[in-house]
Formats: structure tokens, C-alpha cells, sequence
């Protein structure tokens, strides 16, 4: 495939766009759109375009994909490791332990790590950008590790909660900082595969986990340790060498991958600049001021994409930190084959989540893949609600996992895809990840164990989500689509950048 400039995204109004992204005459002076007279230097100084598809443009997206999108699934997947670990713990004897059996503290200790988590979310961003991708990443890494480490020792509930709230401060940032740092590497048409990556690399160490949390289990009374104190032990150890690796695998932005440790050549690192500048128009930095980042909560379009993730979140927090829970409880099955059950269905989300997105790049749409995951999540859902044969009901899991799974590789597009500006974009990272971490709150409390083995309110809530999430999809879809047909028309400028098309 030819790389063009200046692709329609939109795949029904193909459309002839200028070479080169320059943004409009008179920007908002709070806008974090750079002169024009930078913008010429930037893109004067940079070579010809390479073709993607020929040897030497696959040889640097096969770099770029191996060193980012591998380092961005491993730490995205401590996230839902974590979840995970607590998930697996709750069927065996934590919650007794620490006297998180009573009332609604098992409940708490997980919406508080999401609290923690949204107050952080912005600035923690911002701090990506600001510091860089190596030094911000690797030092909440270590942070996390220490605390997770720290959560094997506890005695009591409340010292959990604190270190829930320490560890939701210390992994805000990191998939919106991912989310972003990705979204500056490849252009728009590359992101949403490169986006399933990640999700693929974070389900499947989630798998693996919640298999080795079965053998640690196992080694409770060993050094005086129940087996979930164990969970966290390892989990923490591991995490802070991975935080340690972090400074060197983790790459900067593109204008400064020359900060990266043996990556690029200085021709390679130019020809990535020149695809991102010529496909948005944003590679040039802009000095940091709050101003330029909350000036973009006026768009009600970053709030309709948020309100995507916390209809997304309600299931997949419900899912992650339930499942065992469900298969225990709902489906009959020992503590052991719970823990066990629940990797399987995460092993098969990668499937999902690949071919959809593979789908999505190569025919340049994101609104129809949206909906078929959701559509097929309610299938699921529905299976695992109104079914009354436990194999049917863990089949629902499976379909019901893949979907959710396939859909955050789908919205983190959508959203990516549609937004310009350096600031903008942190801003709605930051905005769709704090929305994401509500919708988890939401979640945390919808599987209420007094409904097992129906748990009717989980069913009617997750598919009554997705059901708003279909038409909230829809609505943007049209409005984009009205967007690009007046901007065909009247010669007009969308996002305040010329050429640009909005994608759906």
C-alpha cells in the first residue's frame, strides 16, 4: 500500500488532501498549534517520505513495533495484573485475613484504587510529556512494584485500603501516557492494530498470571506466607525489575528517539518525523502551560469519547476482578478451578482483538468494529445470564471477554484518530482514562454475590451499557460524517488543521 499524504480516513467520502498539514491562520492563542514559520523549518528538515510497505519502511515499523508496542503491553498489563492478583486472592483467604469480608470493604478496596487513580490520571499525563517517556515510566514502575510488594505484608483492611490508594496514584498514568505515546508514533491509519498489540501483550500476561497465581496459592504456610500473600510478593518483585528495564527499553517521542537506548539511526528517526508531521500536522513540541491543555475541555466531542470508556469499564472491571469469582460462586466450580478457569477466555481475547483491528486499519473504519464487539459482548453477556448450562455460561465468558478486549484496542483509536494538537490529545487521553476509571468504580459494585448464580444485575447493567455505547457511536459517526461532507463543500477546515478528515 502506497503511503499517501494526507489519507481520507473516512471510508466513504475518499478525498484528495493537500501534501503537507498546516494549521489555520488565526489559532486560539491558548490552542497549542506551533507557527507556521516552525512548522517549515520542522518539515524542511526532514527527508522524503519512505513508503511503509518497502524494505526499509518495514524495517523501522518492525522497530518501532517490537521496542514500543512489547514495553507498552507488559506495563499496561500490570494494571490488569493487579486486578488479577486481587481477583484471584478474593477465593482464597485474604478477605478473611484482613477482614475485607465484612460489609463493602472488598468493594472499597477496589474503587479506591480507581479514585486514587482518576485524581492522578492528568497530571500523571502531562508528566510523560513533560519529563519523558523513560525517566516518568520507569519511576512509577518502581513505585508500583514497591507498593504491590508492600500489599503481602498488610494486617488489616485499613492498611490495604492505604496502599490501594498509594498504588491508584502510582499506575494513573499509565495508559493514557502509553495511549498518547503511541498515538505520536504511527499515523492515524496504523494505530488501532498497533493499539491491539498492546492490549494483546496486557491479556495475555493477565492470563498468565491468574495460572501462576495458582501455583502460589499453593505455597501457602511456606515462610509463614498464606498463598495470596505470595501473589503479591512475586507480582511486586517482578514489577520492579521490569520498572528497572524500563529505562532502557522505553523509547522517547520521535522528535527525540535519538534519547532512546540503541534504537533509530538519525535517517530512520527522520522519516518517522516526517509521516507523523505530514499525517496531522503535530510533531513540533509546544512549551507546557495548563492553559493549553484544559482549554480543550470545550469540546463536547472529548466527552462523548470518555463517556465510551466508561461504558466500556462497567464490564471489563466487572469481568477482570470478578470472573473467578462468578465461576466459584455462579458456576459451581473449586477455588483452584477458578483461579485456573480464568485465564483461558484471555488467551482467546487475543484473537479478537488482532483480527478486529487488522479489519479496522486495513479498511480505515472504527465506528462498525465498535459495535460488532459490542453487539457480540451482549451475546455474551446474555449467554452467561439466561443460560442455565454451566458450559454454555463459560462460553458466554469467552465471548463476552473477547469483545471488551477487542473494544479498547477499537475506542483508543477512535478517539486517537479524531483529535489534533499536542495538548489536545493529552488532554483527551487523560479525560478518556479517568471516564475509563468511573466506569470501573461502576463496575466494582454491579456482580453482587447475593444474585449468584444469575447475577442479574451485572447481565442487565453490562448489556444496557453497551447498548448506549452503540448509540453514542452511531451519533458520532453521523456527526462526522456531516462534518466531512460540509468540510468537502465549503473548503472549510475541521479541527483547526487543514486537510483533516475526521475517521469513523
Amino acid at each position: 500500500m502506497v503511503d499517501l499524504p494526507r489519507l481520507d480516513y473516512c471510508c466513504l467520502l475518499p478525498k484528495k488532501s493537500p501534501a503537507n498539514t498546516t494549521y489555520s491562520a488565526n489559532p486560539d492563542p491558548l490552542d497549542d498549534a506551533v507557527s507556521d514559520a516552525d512548522e517549515a523549518a520542522v518539515i524542511g528538515s526532514l527527508p522524503a517520505t519512505s513508503d511503509p510497505d518497502d524494505a526499509l519502511g518495514r524495517r523501522i515499523r518492525r522497530k518501532v513495533d517490537l521496542r514500543l508496542c512489547t514495553i507498552a503491553g507488559i506495563l499496561c498489563s500490570l494494571n490488569l495484573l493487579d486486578s488479577g492478583v486481587l481477583s484471584s486472592a478474593a477465593v482464597t483467604s485474604m478477605l478473611s485475613d484482613l477482614g475485607l469480608d465484612q460489609g463493602n470493604r472488598f468493594s472499597v478496596s477496589i474503587f479506591i484504587f480507581t479514585i486514587s487513580s482518576i485524581v492522578f490520571q492528568l497530571p500523571s499525563t502531562i508528566a510523560v510529556r513533560v519529563l519523558g517517556p523513560r525517566i516518568w515510566f520507569t519511576a512509577i514502575t518502581l513505585a508500583f512494584g514497591v507498593i504491590t510488594l508492600c500489599t503481602g505484608f498488610v494486617r488489616t483492611w485499613q492498611q490495604m485500603i492505604v496502599l490501594r490508594i498509594l498504588l491508584g496514584a502510582a499506575m494513573a498514568g499509565i495508559f493514557p501516557g502509553l495511549s498518547y505515546l503511541i498515538s505520536t508514533w504511527y499515523p492515524r491509519r496504523e494505530q488501532q492494530l498497533r493499539f491491539a498489540f498492546m492490549q494483546s501483550g496486557e491479556v495475555i500476561v493477565l492470563a498468565t498470571g491468574s495460572l501462576v497465581n495458582y501455583g502460589l496459592n499453593r505455597l501457602s504456610g511456606r515462610g509463614g506466607l498464606e498463598g495470596w500473600r505470595w501473589m503479591f510478593v512475586v507480582q511486586g518483585l517482578c514489577t520492579c525489575v521490569i520498572g528497572i528495564v524500563t529505562y532502557w527499553w522505553m523509547v522517547d517521542f520521535p522528535e527525540n528517539s535519538h534519547k532512546s537506548f540503541r534504537f533509530l539511526s538519525a535517517e530512520e528517526a527522520s522519516i518517522v518525523s516526517k509521516r507523523i508531521q505530514t499525517d496531522r500536522g503535530d510533531l513540533v513540541a509546544q512549551d507546557f502551560a495548563i492553559a493549553k491543555v484544559l482549554v480543550h475541555a470545550k469540546d463536547p466531542k472529548i466527552w462523548a469519547f470518555a463517556s465510551l470508556f466508561f461504558l466500556q469499564n462497567i464490564v471489563s472491571t466487572a469481568l477482570a476482578y470478578f470472573v473467578p469469582i462468578i465461576l466459584e460462586n455462579g458456576l459451581g466450580y473449586s477455588s483452584d478451578s477458578a483461579i485456573i478457569l480464568s485465564a483461558p477466555p484471555y488467551y482467546y481475547a487475543v484473537v479478537p482483538v488482532l483480527v478486529s483491528s487488522w479489519f479496522a486499519d486495513r479498511f480505515r473504519i472504527r465506528g462498525p468494529v465498535i459495535v460488532f464487539n459490542a453487539l457480540c459482548l451482549i451475546t455474551g453477556f446474555a449467554v452467561l445470564g439466561f443460560a442455565t448450562n454451566s458450559g454454555a455460561r463459560y462460553f458466554g465468558v469467552f465471548l463476552a471477554t473477547g469483545a471488551y478486549v477487542g473494544n479498547w484496542a477499537a475506542l483508543t483509536a477512535y478517539q486517537a484518530n479524531n483529535v489534533v494538537g499536542l495538548w489536545k490529545r493529552v488532554f483527551t487521553a487523560a479525560a478518556c482514562t479517568m471516564f475509563n476509571g468511573a466506569g470501573g468504580i461502576a463496575g466494582s459494585f454491579i456482580v453482587r454475590n447475593l444474585e449468584a448464580p444469575s447475577y442479574t444485575t451485572a447481565v442487565w447493567v453490562s448489556i444496557g451499557s453497551h447498548f448506549m455505547m452503540i448509540s453514542f457511536v452511531f451519533a458520532l459517526s453521523v456527526h462526522f460524517l456531516l462534518a466531512n461532507r460540509s468540510q468537502s463543500r465549503s473548503a472549510g477546515v475541521l479541527e483547526r488543521t487543514e486537510g483533516f478528515r475526521f475517521t469513523y
